[in-house]
C-alpha cells in the first residue's frame, strides 16, 4: 500500500500524541497566575519556558516554581487553552480512521499547601471541557489516554502500544536511546526550536501537522 493511501484511509497508522505543553497550551495561564502569586513583572513574556527561568533566578525559585506548577496544572488548569488546530486535527484523524491515543508523562498527586491534588483527574477534567471526548467531539475516550510516572515508563507505553507516529514537544524524548525504532518522530515546536536528530520533523502548527497527515 503506498503512502498516499494509508493517508487517506489511516489504516496502518497508530498516532500517539503527548499532551502537556502539545496538546495543552499553558503559556498564558502561567503568565496570569504567576502575576497573581507576584512572581513575575505585568511585563514578563506570555512564554511558560521565559517564566519557569525567571522564577528559579528567585529566592528558594526551584520551590516557587514547583508550587507554580502544581496550581496550573492542578486546581487552575481549566484555564489552560488548546494550541490552535487541535480540534480539527483530532476530528480528522476520526474522521480518516487513524487510531490515536494520548501518552502523558505526568505523575497524579502534587502536593500544594499540605493538600494532595490529583493531576490526572484535572487533566481529563480539561480534555472533557474541550470537547476531546465522545462521536460528537473529537472521537476520543478516556480509555484512550495514559498517563505515566517516569519518561521511560512513557517511552515503555509507546512502545507497548505499536505507535507508528509520535507527536512531542520535548526533542530530549525523540533522543532518549530507548525510544522505540521505526515510529515516526514529530516535533511540535510552536516557539520555533529546531529538531537535533536529522530523523526528527519539526512542525510550528497543528495546521502543519493536520497537512502532513492529510493533505
Amino acid at each position: 500500500m503506498n503512502e498516499e493511501r494509508l493517508r487517506s484511509t489511516g489504516e496502518g497508522i497508530v498516532l500517539g500524541i503527548d499532551l502537556d505543553n502539545t496538546l495543552v497550551c499553558y503559556d498564558g495561564l502561567f503568565h496570569s497566575t504567576a502575576r497573581e502569586e507576584a512572581l513575575i513583572d505585568p511585563a514578563a513574556p506570555k512564554s511558560k519556558e521565559r517564566i519557569r527561568d525567571s522564577i528559579r533566578l528567585l529566592p528558594e525559585g526551584e520551590r516557587k516554581w514547583t508550587r507554580l506548577q502544581a496550581i496550573v496544572y492542578g486546581p487552575r488548569m481549566s484555564g489552560a487553552t488548546a494550541f490552535a488546530g487541535t480540534e480539527d486535527f483530532l476530528r480528522n484523524c476520526a474522521r480518516h480512521q487513524v487510531r490515536t491515543v494520548i501518552v502523558s508523562h505526568k505523575t497524579r498527586f502534587a502536593t500544594l499547601d499540605g493538600k494532595q491534588v490529583d493531576l490526572r483527574r484535572a487533566a481529563l477534567d480539561w480534555m472533557g471541557s474541550k470537547n476531546f471526548f465522545g462521536p460528537n467531539g473529537c472521537g476520543l475516550s478516556p480509555e484512550q489516554v495514559f498517563f505515566e510516572s517516569t519518561r521511560a515508563e512513557k517511552i515503555d507505553r509507546i512502545r507497548a502500544l505499536g505507535c507508528t507516529h509520535f507527536i512531542d514537544d520535548l526533542a530530549e524524548v525523540f533522543a532518549e536511546p530507548d525510544f522505540p525504532r521505526g515510529v515516526a518522530k514529530l516535533l511540535f515546536a510552536p516557539h520555533g526550536a529546531t529538531a537535533a536528530a536529522g530523523d526528527v520533523k519539526v512542525f510550528r502548527t497543528w495546521q502543519e501537522l493536520d497537512d502532513f497527515f492529510f493533505q
